[in-house]
This record gives structure tokens, sequence and C-alpha cells, in this order.
């Protein structure tokens, strides 16, 4: 599985052919085409070749000037024939010059109906679109671009960690919203553990922020809009449905992290692509369900292949409520490093910390964890990002394998 940084079709066209004299070839059934390798041939016809000189008159032998004459007429009254029909068919082309064509070309266009309903994509893109903004990112030399959304009317946005995370250090984000209007803005807050930033445009006013959904009622099927700027290109709408929840994904650390960022994500199949990072995954009523963060990919250079990953809004809020508050955001932990048994599905305890959360509650190294708090855990990076998921000092209940506990999470020190 590839992840998604924040940055990171031609249409065919050919010559016009055309058959000059002494230039046809063969081809298939006859058909002629330029470049032929013997000019002035077509089968067993010959026709003259450019620039030869025009044969004289031909004197029929005797007993044929009869037969010659009545040849002549006869091509005489070919070419008078041919110049009746020419004129004709010049006539009938000239009267149509200035006048309506026969086929569809020169019927009207339908009137714009300003009356006809919107369908539900429609209107969603109507509604949200004006919360969506494209970030552009520079630093030093390398540059690159995302999406976020309006959290304020003042100029608040949400967007993911690694789409900012580069102009931390003396970088610079420009924010472009959907008129065309830009404004610098500054980094708030930023939590690389859960891929989320909150930053603020600078000097703008009367934005249109979005409108929070909770994604503890998404379902796998229901149909979403995707919104950002993939590949640079701002105000971009996808479609598709849910395709899977709880789907522990590893989108890597930030720089100089020690460890990877694991999402408990929503997976869908509308197209997210390099640059809708940061962008909102919504429902039909247009309500923002998740922020669009992670893609797998068949290879280096791949785009969309259907599967593609947003951290759930219900997780994202909590974490930009801190980040706006405090600049910081704090984290849920367990007390415990797991790994993987290949004999059976779930997380194997493989040590538990002294004084920690699972000490707490009883956990011992061994114990197979196969839910969390009412989510199935098939391996240890499901227990992981499960946790991560949740708020310091929630009470869950973790179900083992012979028994279920009731644990109070701890905060990341």
């Amino acid at each position: 599985m590839a992840n998604e940084t924040p940055d990171r079709d031609a249409t065919p066209t050919g010559p016009n052919e055309r058959v000059t004299p002494g230039e046809a070839s063969s081809h298939g059934g006859g058909f002629s085409y330029p470049g032929g390798p013997y000019p002035g041939s077509y089968g067993t016809a010959q026709y003259p070749q450019p620039n030869a000189p025009w044969p004289g008159p031909v004197t029929p032998p005797p007993g044929r000037r009869r037969s010659a004459r009545m040849a002549a007429f006869g091509l005489v009254g070919a070419l008078l024939a041919g110049g009746a029909g020419g004129a004709l068919g010049y006539s009938l082309a000239e009267s149509r010059d200035g006048g309506a064509s026969n086929g569809v070309l020169g019927s009207p266009l339908p009137p714009i109906d300003g009356t006809a309903p919107m369908s539900p994509v429609e209107a969603v893109a109507e509604r949200v679109l004006p919360g969506v903004v494209q970030l552009r990112v520079d630093s030093g030399g390398s540059s690159g671009e995302g999406s976020a959304m309006v959290l304020s009317a003042d100029g608040l946005l949400l967007t993911n960690n690694h789409v900012v995370e580069a102009a931390a250090n003396r970088g610079r984000v420009t924010a472009v919203f959907q008129n065309g209007d830009t404004a610098q803005a500054a980094i708030i807050g930023r939590d690389p553990s859960s891929d989320l930033a909150v930053i603020r445009a600078q000097g703008v006013s009367r934005l249109t922020p979005i409108e929070l959904g909770n994604s503890d009622s998404v379902r796998v099927g229901q149909q979403v809009v995707a919104f950002g700027a993939p590949l640079g290109l701002g105000g971009t709408v996808t479609t598709g449905i849910i395709s899977a929840l709880n789907r522990p994904v590893s989108v890597g650390g930030d720089q100089g992290a020690s460890e990877a960022t694991v999402l408990n994500a929503l997976q869908t199949d509308a197209p997210i692509n390099p640059g809708n990072s940061g962008g909102p995954l919504v429902d039909m009523q247009g309500r923002v369900i998740g922020i669009n963060s992670a893609i797998a990919t068949t290879g280096q250079q791949g785009g969309s292949i259907g599967v593609g990953f947003s951290i759930p809004i219900n997780q994202a809020r909590r974490v930009a409520e801190e980040l706006e508050r405090t600049g910081k955001a704090s984290r849920a932990v367990l007390g415990v490093s797991v790994g993987d048994d290949p004999q059976v599905s779930g997380a194997r305890i493989q040590s538990v910390a002294p004084g920690s959360a699972a000490e707490a509650a009883g956990i011992r190294a061994g114990d197979l964890v196969i839910g969390f708090d009412g989510q199935r855990i098939l391996a240890g990076d499901g227990l992981q990002a499960a946790v991560r998921s949740r708020a310091p000092g929630q009470v869950v209940e973790v179900q083992l394998a012979d028994r279920s506990v009731s644990v109070t999470l701890g905060a990341a020190s």
C-alpha cells in the first residue's frame, strides 16, 4: 500500500492524410495513403507522372474515323454532362452557405432550463463547494498542494498534517478560495499522530463554513461525495460509496517522528488523488463525515484505483478543537505492545507497561484481543488504530479471547 503525499492525458493527435499524385501506394484492398513506393501506379492502372508532357493528337487508323468522331462526340457529351453536374452541385452548395443545414448541425440549441430540478450530487456540490479550500505549500525549493475545509467565517481551516508539515519551519501556505481569492495562512497546530492540522487564513471574513456530520452513523454502501484539488485541479467533485469501516491504515510518520501514523479510517471508492488530502468527504446531505487522507495504489506513480481512506470526522473534530485551543492534541494509549499471531485473528499482547491502563484493567502478556469497544480486531495494527481513534480518559470495553475487561484509556506523555 502506498501512502498519499501532499503533492504529489494527452489527447492523441495525428496528421491529416492526403493522397497526392505521384505519392499513392497500395494498402489493403487498394486504398491509397501517402508515402507509396511506386509513384504513378495503382494496381494495373497507370496515372500520369507529375509534369510529364501531354501526348499530341492521335490520328485514327483508316476505316475508323467515324467511330473516332463518335467517340469524340461521346467524350464531349460526357464533359458537358460532367460540367452541368458540377455546376448544379456548386449551385446547391452555394445556396446552402447562408442557410440552415439539413442535419443536426443546423438544429438550434435547446433553451437553458432554469427550472430543471438539481440531481442529489449537484445539490451537495452547490452546498459544500464554498467551504472547500485549495492549499499551496512552499518550503525552500520544494512545493506541494492539498486541500482544506472552512471551520469558521474568519478563516479557521482544517487539513491534514502531511499537507502543511513542509511549511512548519519558515515555509508558506497559501489558501485559494472558490471565488479565486487568496490569502496567506498560518499554522495554528499540528498533530502528526492523527495526521491533522489546523491553520488560519489571514485577513479574511464572511467565509462559508462546512457542516459537520456524525461518522458513527456511517454505513457501508452509502453514497458519498469527495471534494478537493487533485493534481492541483481546485473545486473537483467525485462520487462513490463507503466501501468499509474501521480500516486500519498506516500513512507514515511526520518528519522525525518515531512511529508511523495509523488511522482507523473510512474506506471509499470515490476517486481521491494526490491533492485531495485534507478535503472533505460528505454524505448526501452535504455534511462532512471524513477527511480525505490517503490512497492505495498499484505503483509508484499510481493514482486512484478506487481505494481511498478518510479520517472519521468525529475523531478529527476532537483533535481540531484541541489544536485550536492549545496548539497540540492529546493521544490515548492502552499501554501494551502487540503482534500478530498467524494461527488466529486478533492482536496478541506481547508486553504490558507497568502502571498503564492495560495493567490496571488486568490485561496480561499473552492475551489475545479480539474486540475493542464493539469493533472487531483482526490484527495488531487494528488495535493500534482503534486506540488512537479514542480520547484519553474514555472508558472502553476490550474483548479478550477468554474474557472482557473495562479499560480507562491513558494519555500519551
